[in-house]
C-alpha cells in the first residue's frame, strides 16, 4: 500500500469513527497532496512516496512554527490543537534519528565530503541532508554541522 493510499484509508476510518481532528488534519493532508500533484503538473500519475513525504514534512514544519507562535501569544488553546495534529502527521513520516546516530552519521558525512571549515557550511548541510532526508529534521541537522564545524 503507498502512502497516499494508507492516508486515504486512514481518512475513511476517522470519517467513519467520528474522530474530527483526525479527519480534518487527513482531508486538509489529502488537499495539500493533490494541490502539489497539480503544482508540479502529476496530477494523472501521483506523486511518489517520497513526494508525498515532502508535502507530509511541510505539514509538520507549518504545525511546529504554528506552536511556537501560538504559545508566545498566550494561545494555549490553539496550541493544543496544533499538537494534536501534529502527532497524527508525524505517524507518517519514517523515525527520527536520536542525536547521537545523527551526530555519528554527520561526522561520516562531513569526512566523506571533505568539509573541515564554517566556511563551507551550506555546502556541509546539503550534502548530510540529500543523505539523510526524512530522517532528522532541517534545523537539528544544521544545529549538528555547525557543533561539529566549530
Amino acid at each position: 500500500m503507498t502512502l497516499k493510499e494508507q492516508i486515504q484509508t486512514d481518512f475513511k476510518e476517522a470519517f467513519k469513527a467520528r474522530e474530527d481532528v483526525r479527519k480534518n488534519t487527513l482531508s486538509t493532508l489529502i488537499s495539500e497532496i493533490k494541490n502539489k500533484e497539480i503544482e508540479i503538473g502529476e496530477r494523472e500519475k501521483g506523486l511518489s512516496d517520497e513526494g508525498i513525504l515532502a508535502v507530509i514534512q511541510t505539514a509538520v514544519k507549518r504545525r511546529r512554527d504554528s506552536i511556537e507562535q501560538f504559545k508566545a501569544g498566550g494561545r494555549e488553546d490553539l496550541v493544543a490543537n496544533e499538537n494534536a495534529e501534529l502527532e497524527i502527521l508525524e505517524k507518517y513520516l519514517p523515525e527520527q534519528m536520536d542525536e547521537s546516530t545523527l551526530e555519528a552519521e554527520v561526522k561520516r558525512i562531513l569526512e566523506e565530503v571533505g568539509v573541515q571549515s564554517k566556511a563551507e557550511m551550506g555546502k556541509a548541510i546539503g550534502a548530510v541532508m540529500a543523505q539523510l532526508k526524512g530522517k532528522a529534521d532541517g534545523n537539528r541537522v544544521k544545529a549538528m554541522v555547525e557543533k561539529l564545524l566549530q
